[in-house]
């Protein structure tokens, strides 16, 4: 009976509750698959829970972390290890001395300019020599890249000139808690967009001043874009830790890092840490300059959302900075709409459902799938607050039905003027653009087209309006813009709004100013422009 009760309990696996029914679907895989490898089980696993990375791929690794822990725990009984792991094959001499080839020739600063140095990641086939040369002459020699990483090779006519090794970040460091105010539960969230740079070797042979700081400056400015090419996310914090007792960390200094503290002298071993009395010096550089702010914000921000469920090209807006909870908040303005659903059976309210609609649609989701993915990531405290029913997010089921029974037109119409009353258009530029909305399409029935009016400056959806399908977005252009307030403001649309009649509505009408485009679909209008001159136009303010 015990032991019954000992395996239905759950397991705590990287800060969070491991239910115990996930615990059984394991078991159920390893019966279904007897006589498979622990790989292949950890394979399936992945499988039934779309366990993967943000660039797409199985998270094989952290799944056998987790089936080795539940063996552990006496939960599950894995088959066993097919192979015996060995000692890892140690780098030697004749190695290095093989990488090296005839490059140990003495490079000085007259032998390179700092402005021609490439700084670019290593080629599949140049790993082993990157690793046999820094296995020769780094201090802590080569070791095995943790996580997501990067190797980076500094290059000029000359040859390899340095090395530089990223990796997933620290899982635990008090400073770097405390410099961006994380918190256990978001830090779980938003580590993966802080990487460290555990290795950087300038080869022994290279004597170039400033070098150093040149190519960490270098490697920083294309770090982020790379990181994103290979795993589907950017990096907003970089962070390493040096050895105080050996360096000062100069290189750092001089590239504009910030000392942030000495660390404890712990180091991880296995699943725990353990005291190894080298204090190290904990230096970090933000590849944003909002990155502490991002990285510690309640809201998912854009710029750590995945580009897989966000419109290409579209606007967002940072909703951390727009009011949600009371007087005038989002929640309140929603409050005066009629819920469509019958009472029975509802679990979230109205307002909650459509909060967390408008806030990830303002962050850049354009589809009910990606809408429900974001409100997945809001905390639980926002959700007890929005009165979510156990403090889960909605569904994506219920995102759709939702939205999909609502007055479209009398939402936008609420949320615009909301939107407009915590920013004003005075001053400002609004873009007149038309989309169809992903994952509207049903069956015969095609996609919803809608036509917005968005602010340039904060990405505000100051009006919506939808276009029928036996119309175009021409005749809903005055339509759009007939409520909003556009006094002093300027309006900035495609060529296929180079409209007389809409132009002179913006300015006899709304007091607006436009910048429209013309194109070869109006040529007479395109041949008149192009023989204008700077005579033809009125003369500026100055000249007045």
């Amino acid at each position: 009976m015990k032991r019954d009760q000992k395996r239905s309990k759950g397991v705590r696996f990287r800060g969070e509750e491991l239910e115990s029914s996930r615990i059984q679907e394991v078991r159920r895989v390893i019966r279904q698959r007897r006589g498979s490898t622990r790989r292949e089980i950890a394979k399936q696993v992945c499988l039934l829970w779309d366990w993967r990375q943000p660039n797409g791929e199985l998270s094989l690794r952290t799944c056998r972390d987790l089936l080795s822990l539940l063996e552990e725990r006496g939960q599950i009984k894995l088959p066993a290890p097919r192979t015996r792991p060995g000692p890892r094959k140690k780098v030697t001499s004749e190695d290095a001395s093989e990488a090296l080839g005839d490059s140990t020739k003495s490079i000085d600063k007259n032998d390179v300019d700092l402005r021609r140095v490439v700084v670019r990641p290593v080629r599949r086939d140049e790993v082993p020599r990157w690793r046999q040369l820094m296995a020769r002459f780094h201090y802590l020699g080569d070791a095995e890249l943790v996580g997501e990483s990067l190797r980076y090779v500094a290059e000029s006519e000359c040859g390899w000139l340095a090395l530089v090794g990223w990796n997933a970040a620290a899982w635990k460091s008090r400073h770097r808690e405390a410099y961006v105010g994380w918190d256990t539960r978001t830090k779980q969230q938003r580590l993966r967009f802080v990487a460290n740079n555990s290795r950087f070797l300038i080869l022994p042979w290279v004597c170039v001043p400033h070098l150093a700081s040149s190519v960490l400056g270098a490697n920083l400015r294309r770090l982020s874009a790379d990181w994103v090419e290979r795993y589907g996310h950017r990096i907003l914090l970089v962070e390493t830790f040096v050895d105080l007792e050996r360096f000062r960390g100069t290189c750092y200094r001089a590239a504009n890092w910030m000392y942030l503290g000495r660390t404890r002298g712990m180091g991880r071993r296995g699943r725990g840490y353990q005291e190894h009395g080298k204090p190290k010096g904990l230096f970090v550089f933000p590849l944003h300059r909002r990155a502490r702010e991002i990285l510690s914000s309640p809201l998912p921000c854009p710029e750590i959302l995945e580009a897989k469920n966000m419109a290409k090209l579209s606007v967002e807006v940072d909703v951390n900075r727009l009011p949600l909870l009371g007087r005038g908040g989002l929640v309140e303005v929603l409050k005066v709409l009629t819920d469509p659903r019958k009472r029975r059976g509802i679990r979230h309210p109205l307002e909650s459902v459509l909060a967390l609609s408008v806030m990830a649609t303002l962050s850049g989701m354009r589809s009910y799938e990606a809408i429900a993915e974001w409100a997945a990531d809001v905390p639980k405290e926002i959700l007890r607050s929005l009165r979510c029913w156990c403090h889960q997010a909605p569904s994506e089921p219920t995102f759709r039905r939702v939205i999909q029974s609502m007055d479209a037109d009398e939402v936008d119409r609420t949320v615009g003027e909301w939107l407009w009353s915590q920013e004003g258009l005075t001053g400002q530029g609004v873009a007149l653009d038309g989309k169809a909305l992903r994952g509207s399409r049903d069956g015969e029935k095609p996609a919803v087209h809608l036509l917005s009016a968005i602010s340039h400056q904060g990405g505000v959806v100051v009006a919506q309006e939808s276009v029928h399908e036996k119309t175009n977005e021409i005749t809903h252009a005055a339509s759009t813009l007939q409520d909003v307030d556009l006094a002093g403001a300027t309006v900035t649309a495609d060529a296929m709004h180079t409209q007389k009649a809409f132009a002179d509505f913006l300015v006899e009408e709304k007091g607006a100013d436009y910048i429209f485009i013309a194109k070869e679909n109006q040529p007479t209008l395109l041949d008149d422009l192009k023989t204008q001159h700077d005579g033809d136009f009125s003369p500026s303010g100055r000249n007045v």
